[in-house]
């Protein structure tokens, strides 16, 4: 069996995708194009690696094998194109945004790898929610950013980057009760700190919520904060309990200041995501965003 390498990259963005369409504008093909050379690889394969249905493709069995090598081959000729640009000078300007508990948990270890080997750049980080993170994309004023949460725009591609969990957290030093929480019940009586509206981490958390029947959204005594670190901050003082990204609180646990309940039933998880223009970013954004998929993230003390 020879499987075609173009026809590969081919099947790589339309399974991950999931769409056709959506495929044939970042590879720049007609989606006759797109199609026949998906056919022509299922023909090489000798069976299908796809299931067609209303709404896009997914893949079968077969298909999510392949998918496996297809991302590895693709993730190595992105290592070989690191490697060769960093021989390169890179001048000019890096913009990107990213929601707030990326921008303070996740980029600064990926701006530190990255200017290592490109010390002339600028960089110009804009930090808000994912609401205005996607706002800043659409609006061309940075071309690719971070988010979090279930983000939608038009116009607007997501690629999941990294896993992460909400965890419910409590001060090492706060009062006593609320270190011997157990049960969803007992969330129920304490007051939470929330993120405000239109940040991704409160619309995962009050789905959430919602769904285990802890909260219908914030109730009297709970207090609402415009980022991450006030809610820590907020903790800290031991103005209530948060649900906060394992990412974000990774320097505070280790030092033994934040404490996390271990409450059955209760578990968040969630995504971060690259947020890009269908197009795929060209120049240094491009250059950066293909260091960072192939870069680990450095966690922060």
């Amino acid at each position: 069996m020879f499987v075609d390498p173009r026809r590969l990259e081919t099947f790589r963005v339309v399974a991950t995708t999931g769409q056709i369409s959506a495929a044939s504008r970042l590879l720049h093909l007609s989606q006759p194009a797109v199609t026949a050379q998906i056919r022509q690889l299922e023909a090489d394969c000798g069976q299908p690696l796809l299931v067609r249905t209303a709404r896009g493709v997914r893949l079968n069995a077969a298909g999510r094998v392949l998918l496996d090598y297809a991302q590895r081959i693709h993730g190595l000729l992105d290592e070989a194109a690191l490697a060769i640009a960093a021989e390169e000078t890179l001048q000019g300007e890096l913009a990107l945004a990213a929601s707030t508990t990326i921008a303070g948990a996740i980029v600064p270890g990926l701006l530190a790898s990255f200017l290592r080997t490109h010390r002339d750049l600028q960089v110009r980080l804009e930090v808000g929610n994912t609401r205005e993170v996607l706002a800043w994309l659409a609006e061309g004023r940075v071309p690719l950013g971070l988010v979090e949460g279930h983000a939608r725009a038009p116009r607007i591609r997501l690629e999941r980057y990294l896993d992460d969990e909400l965890v419910p957290v409590v001060a090492s030093q706060g009062p006593p009760e609320w270190l011997r929480i157990r049960t969803l019940d007992a969330l129920k009586r304490v007051p939470l700190l929330w993120r405000e509206q239109g940040s991704g981490t409160r619309a995962v958390l009050d789905r959430a919520l919602r769904k285990a029947g802890v909260r219908k959204g914030p109730q009297p005594g709970d207090l609402q904060l415009g980022s991450t670190e006030a809610i820590k901050k907020a903790l800290a003082l031991g103005l209530g309990v948060a649900l906060l990204s394992r990412w974000s609180i990774h320097g505070e646990l280790s030092l033994g200041r934040f404490q996390v309940l271990p409450v059955p039933g209760l578990r968040i998880a969630r995504a971060f995501s690259w947020a890009l223009p269908v197009d795929e970013p060209s120049g240094v954004a491009g250059r950066f965003l293909r260091h960072a998929r192939a870069a680990p993230p450095v966690l922060l003390p």
